[in-house]
């Protein structure tokens, strides 16, 4: 499994037909990701779900467990998980070294951390997969090695019912600091909003133009 990404010249592979699709799917979830990140003030305390469907990050998880009843929110947050696995996958699948290395040239994540990664997954993806199962770039290795569908699904549903009862639990053990928060987050939710809009806006710009 293990591929040298840290080489300016990469050996483009013939890519399947449906590379494309994945492509834009991905830039739609990155999208969504950002947009969540940019208005979660204005969605956590009232539509703590359709923040869900835009990012299923750790934070909204606990943030949005209060503030829902237990099956939707596990059912939102698993689909969410399972489609970015599954698109991030298919785009290692589809592009291998070169969806790598976008990673690191325009998604903001060091190439050193990427390779580590990479070696990490290598060893035991057993483990790496269920314990980094919200990691893009965990899928996309499982993508570049060809890894099957049938030997990640158990890891996938291992991973995410162990990170969705464990979120839970914590936003239950830490109910009032987590609603403190949240209520916290509604109070100043303009503030918040224009802050995030700026840390989102900048954080892209920044990444793009150290890709370019």
């Amino acid at each position: 499994m293990r591929r040298v990404i840290d080489s300016e010249q990469i050996q483009a592979e013939p890519t399947p037909r449906s590379g494309p699709v994945w492509v834009v799917a991905f830039v739609a979830l990155v999208v969504c990701t950002n947009v969540g990140g940019a208005i979660f003030s204005k969605l956590l305390k009232h539509h703590p779900l359709q923040l869900l469907m835009l990012s299923s990050r750790n934070r909204y998880l606990v943030l949005t467990a209060p503030l829902t009843s237990f099956a939707p929110w596990a059912l939102v947050g698993a689909v969410r998980l399972f489609v970015a696995a599954l698109v991030c996958h298919m785009i290692g699948r589809c592009y291998g070294d070169r969806a790598l290395r976008w990673f690191w040239k325009f998604l903001g994540m060091p190439q050193e951390q990427v390779a580590r990664f990479e070696g990490q997954v290598a060893k035991a993806e057993w483990l790496m997969v269920p314990f980094f199962v919200g990691s893009n770039i965990v899928w996309a290795l499982t993508g570049a090695a060809k890894t099957s569908w049938r030997r990640l699904a158990p890891m996938f549903l291992l991973g995410t019912a162990g990170r969705l009862l464990l979120l839970r639990w914590l936003a239950h053990e830490f109910r009032s600091q987590v609603l403190s928060v949240v209520n916290w987050t509604n109070r100043y939710q303009i503030p918040i909003l224009v802050a995030s809009v700026a840390i989102v806006v900048l954080a892209n710009v920044r990444n793009f133009r150290r890709g370019r």
